[in-house]
């Protein structure tokens, strides 16, 4: 998914990539440059809040500042144990809530200044669907996906109501991407959402949300 997004922006410009993982950044890297657009690899892991900070800092530097931030807070699946609502502790929701709502707040914490001070930008949000339609069988990563739903359509108000001219949204995807890993949950490819992304950025400017469904 975030390949296809960074076809979709780097495609009409450049683009700065974020994991923890440097081989893979590298390999996505080479592969959009093969494909003639200008990339960046800034590895840091979302859960190490400086380190997150820094890696935006230093993407701001080598292109001349950030336009856009589109954080997708998805895969830990293997990582934290899904669990129904009744058999949740709060240890299951907290990992959630840092690597989703907390890492989505100091992420925009690092680039939002900028574009105060620009006038212009655009924020977006991935969540899965569980965030607005619950499953009980991840209840507690829907817990945490919530809570980053209701805080970026929460932003979108705020900075749209003050006249800022920055755009923040929500991303919901209500399929599985690649390949199917919940059952009953269709999968989707990658190509097929991100124009989402791009439309939020410039003609859908007034939505705080958008929801992909098969």
């Amino acid at each position: 998914m975030g390949l296809a997004i960074a076809r979709t922006f780097g495609s009409r410009g450049h683009v700065a990539l974020i994991s923890r993982n440097r081989a893979k950044l590298d390999d996505l890297v080479g592969t959009l440059t093969a494909e003639g657009v200008t990339a960046a690899a800034f590895p840091a892991d979302v859960l190490d809040r400086d380190a997150l900070t820094q890696a935006l800092k230093d993407a701001a530097m080598r292109f001349g500042g950030i336009d856009v931030l589109e954080y997708s807070p998805v895969g830990t699946f293997g990582i934290t144990p899904l669990t129904a609502p009744a058999g949740t502790e709060p240890s299951h929701v907290e990992y959630e809530m840092n690597f989703q709502l907390y890492g989505a707040i100091a992420a925009t914490q690092a680039v939002l200044p900028a574009m105060r001070e620009a006038g212009s930008g655009t924020l977006l949000y991935t969540t899965g669907a569980g965030s607005i339609w619950p499953d009980p069988r991840v209840a507690n990563v829907n817990a945490a996906a919530a809570a980053l739903r209701n805080w970026a359509m929460n932003l979108h108000k705020e900075l749209a109501e003050a006249g800022t001219g920055i755009q923040a949204a929500h991303v919901g995807i209500d399929a599985s991407i690649g390949v199917s890993v919940i059952p009953g949950v269709e999968a989707a490819k990658p190509e097929r959402i991100s124009p989402l992304y791009w439309e939020l950025h410039t003609t859908r400017r007034d939505q705080a949300e958008l929801v992909f469904k098969l």
